[in-house]
């Protein structure tokens, strides 16, 4: 399995680099465009969810205490596990389904499409696994009746709100503020309540993340087991991520379109980050009505992350609000993902196995690509020769 992740990530890595050099000036531009902000906001809050806030807390004493991590600091590693290598995942992804897959049609093959949009039901319904499994974490005192009730209500909303794609860009921008809130909310309480730390600790915590820089290549092939299954989580997600951002794409080049999906989102999960190892460093506790406010904003993440992915495989298997109407609409899909979180608990069933089945659709394209790169220049060129679009960003 680790040669699988290392050879597919690699791979995936040398062609985001590729497309940015030499397609680098080609013209994305989605469906239905969105401005830059809206775009990250989507991004951001679709291909991450409540472990972005809460796992630091739980992953810095693993990073600290094992020797596999011990070429760097804890706060580089965690930065690693989350940051920008894994989002040139998206940004490729994104520009296939923006400039190839118009002309290559690989994903309406039927059997292509019945397994793609399987690996984003199977993906989808572990995001809520990992949330039902991770609140003992983040609320010891919740009882385990009650953290189902919280997942199914989770489930509940986030398919009501895959019906509607404005309140989802609406949600998404609220929640990418509120992340905002929360970082300086947290930042300001240890400045206050230990001004001996303070501002002092977050800048020199901004100087440690250079560790992740100079350990760039540790970070492509797996660093241990536990590296390897965050590599394989983010391969789940990342054909799928790239299809719901392409939608929104308002008109950008290759090259900055990499820069507003790979810089762009690194910078709040650095500072994130920096904040948090404030407390773990310093050995500082958590005052409870922050991480109530931790919990609140990774619930929002949960749904955003839930319903953008409902809302993607519903349109691709035509099992919208539009042919089922919304009661049977909102029954099927709450109950094939009840369903599913259930499998994850109850059955062997791994998120590692969707992992492989993506890299699998990754092979597949890439031979499409080899043995129909007549169409792959055509869209190329078509692209690069049309004008800029001024669109008109409709959020």
């Amino acid at each position: 399995m680790s040669l699988i992740i290392s050879a597919a990530y690699l791979v995936v890595l040398l062609s985001a680099v590729f497309v940015i050099f030499r397609w680098g000036n080609v013209n994305c531009l989605g469906p239905t465009p969105v401005n830059t902000f809206t775009l990250v906001s989507l991004l951001f809050t679709a291909g991450l969810d409540m472990g972005l806030v809460m796992l630091p807390l739980t992953e810095f004493p693993m990073y600290a205490g094992e020797e596999a991590y011990g070429f760097a600091n804890p706060l580089s590693i965690e930065f690693g596990m989350w940051g920008p290598l894994v989002w040139m995942m998206y940004f490729l992804s994104t520009f296939y389904f923006v400039i190839l897959e118009p002309k290559l049609k690989i994903f309406e093959t039927p059997s292509v499409k019945w397994v793609y949009n399987l690996t984003i039901i199977a993906t989808c319904a572990f995001t809520c696994y990992l949330f039902l499994t991770a609140l003992p974490s983040y609320i010891p005192a919740l009882p385990v009746w009650a953290r189902w009730l919280l997942a199914i209500a989770v489930i509940m909303i986030s398919v009501h709100s895959s019906s509607d794609v404005n309140f989802m860009k609406w949600l998404a921008i609220l929640s990418t503020w509120m992340f905002g809130i929360l970082m300086f909310v947290a930042l300001v309480a240890v400045a206050y309540f230990h001004s001996e730390t303070g501002l002092s600790a977050f800048g020199a915590n901004l100087l440690q993340l250079s560790e992740y820089f100079t350990n760039l290549h540790r970070f492509v092939s797996p660093i241990s087991s536990y590296h390897e299954f965050y590599l394989f989580w983010w391969f789940s997600w990342s054909i799928m991520i790239g299809q719901f951002v392409s939608g929104f794409v308002g008109g950008l080049r290759a090259w900055k379109l990499a820069g507003a999906m790979v810089i762009l989102p690194a910078i709040p999960l650095g500072i994130w980050f920096c904040v948090l190892y404030i407390y773990f460093d310093r050995r500082i506790a958590i005052p409870d009505w922050l991480n109530w406010f931790m919990v609140m904003v990774g619930v929002i993440f949960v749904v955003n992350s839930l319903d953008s992915l409902i809302r993607l495989y519903s349109r691709n298997l035509n099992w919208g609000v539009e042919r089922l109407g919304r009661q049977r609409y909102y029954l099927l899909h709450f109950f094939i993902q009840v369903v599913l979180v259930l499998a994850y608990q109850f059955t062997p069933f791994r998120i590692e196995w969707v992992g492989v089945v993506v890299i699998g659709l990754y092979a597949l394209i890439y031979a499409a690509m080899g043995m129909r790169s007549h169409h792959v220049r055509d869209a190329i060129g078509s692209s690069r020769t049309s004008r800029p679009i001024q669109a008109t960003p409709n959020v």
